[in-house]
C-alpha cells in the first residue's frame, strides 16, 4: 500500500507504549503523525485538533500487537506530509523487513542515488510516522546506531524487540527478554 500525501490532522490522542507515551494525529481516515511524548520535545496538539481516540483504534491495536511480538508489519492508512523525495524515502523504509537493518548509504543506493546517503538521512530524520514507518531500521555504515527522534535507547529497544542482529549481540539473553517484555535494555523510559 502506498502512502498518500499528507492532509491536515484533525484528530489526536495519546497512547502509552513500552517505549513511552506516543501522540497520534490524523484526519480521521489516515494516520499522519506519531510523536514521542516522553522525549525532550513533547508535541502540543494544534488548538483546532479534536482529542478523540476513536479514529486511532486500529493504530493502537496494531501497536499493541507489534510490542507484544505478534505483528511484524503495520497495515494502516497513512498520510504523512512531506516532499516527493521524503515520501519516496519513507516508502523505501517500509520495505525494510522486520528485524533487519540497512545503512543510509544502502538505502540511498536502493533509491537510485548512491551518493545520497546524507539526503536519505535527513529524510529519515523527518519521518513523521516512527515505528509505523520503521526509520529505526536504518543504521550507520559501520553498524552503529545513529540518530533517532525518540532517542537512541528507544531505537535500540525497537531493534532488540525485533531481534535485529546488529544489536542482539550487544545484550545478554536476560536483557533481550527484558526488552521483549516491554522495557528497553539499560534505558529507563519516563
Amino acid at each position: 500500500m502506498r502512502m498518500a500525501p499528507g492532509s491536515q490532522p484533525r484528530y489526536w490522542c495519546e497512547t502509552d507504549t513500552p517505549v513511552g507515551r506516543l501522540l497520534l494525529a490524523g484526519d480521521g481516515q489516515a494516520l499522519g503523525r506519531v510523536h514521542f511524548q516522553s522525549g525532550p520535545h513533547p508535541m502540543q496538539p494544534s488548538p483546532e485538533w479534536r482529542a478523540d481516540a476513536t479514529p486511532f483504534a486500529h493504530v493502537c491495536a496494531q501497536l499493541g500487537e507489534y510490542f507484544s511480538g505478534r505483528r511484524r508489519a503495520f497495515r494502516l492508512r497513512l498520510a504523512p506530509a512531506g516532499t516527493a523525495f521524503q515520501l519516496a524515502v519513507w516508502e523505501a523504509l517500509r520495505a525494510i523487513p522486520y528485524g533487519q537493518t540497512v545503512s543510509y548509504g544502502e538505502l540511498a543506493r536502493r533509491l537510485g542515488n548512491a551518493a545520497g546517503a546524507r539526503a536519505v538521512g535527513l529524510a529519515n530524520g523527518a519521518n513523521p510516522l516512527p515505528i509505523i514507518v520503521p526509520c529505526h531500521r536504518v543504521i550507520g555504515a559501520d553498524g552503529s546506531l545513529t540518530g533517532f527522534g525518540g532517542g537512541l535507547c528507544i531505537k535500540r529497544a525497537l531493534l532488540c524487540l525485533e531481534g535485529a542482529a546488529c544489536v542482539a549481540d550487544l545484550f545478554s539473553a536476560h536483557e533481550l527478554a527484558h526488552v521483549a517484555n516491554g522495557a528497553p535494555a539499560g534505558c529507563p523510559i519516563d
